[in-house]
């Protein structure tokens, strides 16, 4: 299991950037894959997502999933505010 928060998405999407800035803003430590540059993230991605690329796909240290979470899905995950 992961110890820190796990993010996987592509430059180019904006919720992508969006939960990154949630993370950044709260000072929250992350891990990035780019699924466009890493196959083995892409294929992990299509795994969880029932054979979408759906990003971003962010995996917590406990080993729950969210997929597109809004701000307040994240910062409720996260338990800041």
């Amino acid at each position: 299991m992961a110890e820190r928060i796990l993010m996987y998405g592509t430059k180019w999407c904006p919720d992508c950037m969006r939960a990154k800035q949630v993370l950044n803003k709260h000072n929250i430590p992350f891990t990035w894959y780019d699924i466009e540059q890493d196959a083995e993230a892409r294929a992990y991605v299509q795994k969880v997502n029932k054979g979408y690329k759906s990003v971003p796909t962010i995996v917590f240290p406990d080993g729950s999933v969210l997929v597109e979470p809004s701000n307040a899905e994240l910062e409720k995950k996260l338990a800041v505010k």
